[in-house]
């Protein structure tokens, strides 16, 4: 067995067994080593190395977490959920309760959409836009898991389909340029058009997978506790009945401002912290309260922090060991001239490979040098060809327990702890989303 899909068996058994993800990581990072051959200081060296690739999202995690608990423990979010409440009848069945449900499920989709493509901040806006509406989630009993499956297509999806933001870098600076590299001495010529028409079948599997959580998986009402975010000398409750006009415009100003700030310096960790100086001078919550709000935003978001910079270290292993292009050529010998077959185990070395790496930006160089001449031996056309590096390298992205597009999700619908990252968050995408793309990525090869 090769090592790397001996590693993330490893990983994905723990992770489902609920053992800890982190620990999960460290000891499928040691078998798929050990077993790759390396030595153990080796092993070590590059998990150490790796490390500092998860540090800077992790930490910018924990300083958006602090804003996002400064923000509920303001009362803003109490005074917004119970208006909600309210107004829209949620404690109650019926139409309009069902149209709350799926406006709020059309706005975190749309949120997530233009955190790729629109407004590029990509996962940064889940923790504090997120939060703040567990609340109203809890009393419409909307199933977090369908919530889940929302934001991880909008955050997916479209930078694998849209060349504009992120899509404009995964779509033309790292997969159309990697391609072309790859395939100019084999006469492979992929021009800029034809790469999302590439993906429109495999996205719409994903698509797919959308419709069927939507509609089907997830419809049914799910229990979850109106819990706190933060505990300091009056509860949110308490904070938002002294909450002044002044006060909201300070709290409004504070949420564009930790976007623009983020948009113009390119980094989370400052916006976060510009947004949570804001609320500290504004007097929403007592001055010596700021340093223990502060720290129970960052505890709250530890955990998903924890799992990047392990993730990176054991991505740093895997790339180490040698074993990518060893399960290529492995998997090559069992295909023989049979072309649908030669689709599929593509397509299924890529999960195998992505769900380690946890990011299809980082994948794409890897598997790109290896799998455009194996695709243009097999006859693949171009477009095929795009379609099989394109959906094999995404795969991983929508289901691995290590990508950010289940940690982002997991990172605010966790805030009050009534959501498991395995089951609630990695499960769900992944059959949701992984199963379709290689479904309909297959479909997309053997027809283009």
């Amino acid at each position: 067995m090769n090592a790397i899909v001996l590693a993330i068996l490893v990983m994905v058994s723990l992770s489902l067994a609920r053992v800890s993800v982190v620990f999960a990581l460290i000891v499928a990072t040691l078998v798929g080593g050990l077993y790759a051959g390396m030595p153990v200081n080796a092993i070590l060296d590059s998990f150490n190395d790796g490390l500092g690739n998860g540090a800077t999202v992790a930490l910018a995690y924990a300083v958006l977490g602090a804003f996002a608990v400064a923000l509920s423990r303001s009362g803003i979010t109490e005074v917004m959920a119970n208006r909600a409440i309210t107004r829209f009848q949620v404690d109650h069945s019926g139409s309009s309760r069902r149209m709350v449900t799926y406006t709020l499920l059309a706005a975190l989709l749309a949120a997530a959409v233009s955190s790729q493509n629109l407004i590029p901040v990509h996962i940064a806006f889940i923790p504090v836009l997120v939060p703040p509406l567990l609340k109203l989630m809890n009393h419409l009993e909307l199933d977090r898991r369908l919530v889940a499956c929302v934001i991880t297509f909008g955050i997916t999806a479209p930078y694998m389909l849209l060349p504009v933001g992120f899509g404009a870098i995964f779509l033309n600076d790292i997969l159309l340029t990697n391609l072309n590299e790859s395939g100019a001495e084999l006469g492979l010529e992929v021009t800029r058009g034809m790469v999302p028409m590439a993906m429109v079948i495999p996205i719409g599997g994903m698509a797919l997978g959308l419709a069927v959580a939507v509609l089907f998986s997830y419809r049914k009402g799910r229990h979850y506790q109106d819990r706190d975010l933060a505990k300091g000398d009056e509860t949110p409750a308490e904070a938002a009945q002294h909450l002044k006009g002044w006060q909201k415009a300070v709290l409004a100003i504070a949420l564009v401002g930790t976007v623009a700030v983020q948009l113009y310096t390119g980094s989370m960790v400052l916006g976060g912290i510009f947004g949570f100086a804001l609320l500290s001078l504004s007097g929403v919550f007592r001055w010596h309260e700021q340093d223990g709000i502060f720290t129970e935003g960052m505890r709250m978001m530890a955990l998903v922090g924890f799992i990047m910079i392990t993730a990176a270290g054991f991505a740093s292993v895997m790339q180490a060991s040698g074993e990518v292009e060893a399960l290529v050529s492995s998997s090559t010998e069992i295909i023989g001239d049979n072309k649908g077959l030669a689709a599929l185990i593509m397509l299924l070395v890529g999960l195998f490979i992505t769900m380690g790496i946890g990011s299809s930006f980082s994948t794409i160089p890897i598997i790109a040098s290896l799998y455009v001449p194996l695709a243009l031996n097999f006859g693949f056309s171009p477009l095929a060809t795009v379609a099989l590096v394109g959906t094999a390298a995404a795969l991983g992205d929508a289901g691995s327990p290590a990508s950010d597009s289940t940690l982002g999700p997991t990172a605010g619908l966790n805030a009050d702890g009534q959501h498991d990252h395995i089951w609630d968050s990695v499960v769900p995408t992944f059959l949701h989303y992984n199963i379709p793309l290689i479904a309909f990525g297959w479909v997309a090869a053997m027809i283009l």
